[in-house]
């Protein structure tokens, strides 16, 4: 029997709802996915920086480790591109000092090199991603991505997440289909031998 994408779809999502990281309303509220923190404070280190003034952009290279929250993420090379400010000659404010201090507006984040990301019980591992700050998606890809939460594992080759609605989907790689392994958890009153 062949699945319908819309039958495939629902399939992923109540897939991806056993896996925590899309809400809803019948999971308990102490359950979380892989979130941000706007909130919270943010700790960078990496081997290197190196900050393109003309670009408005910072690279973060070597042993990169981006600590918000609950959220880890690791990488060989984060790049984080800044919003251009066309006013910044004028208020005598340079992309290179905002960058340098943080008080300037991120569009958007790349990171390459075997990326990994932890959020409370989850973790995302892939080659390359991407953040949008302004529609709140992280892409990550390449030639396996792997979603895992405890024993329950999603095996594809991209996985987008919007972080606003929650709604994320995998793709399979090409010519493949996505992997998924469930384990349920133990029955209550089950004795272990």
């Amino acid at each position: 029997m062949r699945l319908s994408s819309s039958t495939r779809l629902a399939a992923a999502t109540s897939a991806l709802l056993l896996l925590g990281l899309v809400p809803s309303s019948a999971q308990s509220t102490s359950q979380s996915g892989l979130k941000l923190s706007g909130d919270k404070p943010i700790q960078i280190e990496s081997d290197k920086l190196e900050v393109r003034q003309a670009e408005s952009v910072a690279v973060f290279t070597g042993n990169v480790s981006v600590v918000q929250g609950p959220t880890l993420l690791k990488a060989g090379k984060m790049t984080v591109y800044y919003v251009k400010d066309p006013n910044a000659a004028a208020k005598g404010t340079e992309a290179t000092g905002a960058a340098m201090t943080g008080s300037a507006n991120i569009d958007h984040l790349e990171i390459s090199d075997k990326v990994y990301i932890k959020s409370d019980a989850q973790i995302a591992t892939g080659d390359q991603g991407s953040f949008d700050m302004k529609s709140q998606v992280l892409v990550l890809s390449g030639k396996k991505v792997v979603l895992s939460q405890n024993d329950n594992v999603l095996v594809g080759c991209k996985l987008t997440v919007q972080m606003k609605s929650g709604l994320a989907q995998v793709d399979p790689c090409a010519g493949q289909r996505v992997q998924m392994s469930i384990t349920p958890p133990p029955k209550s009153g089950a004795t272990n031998p």
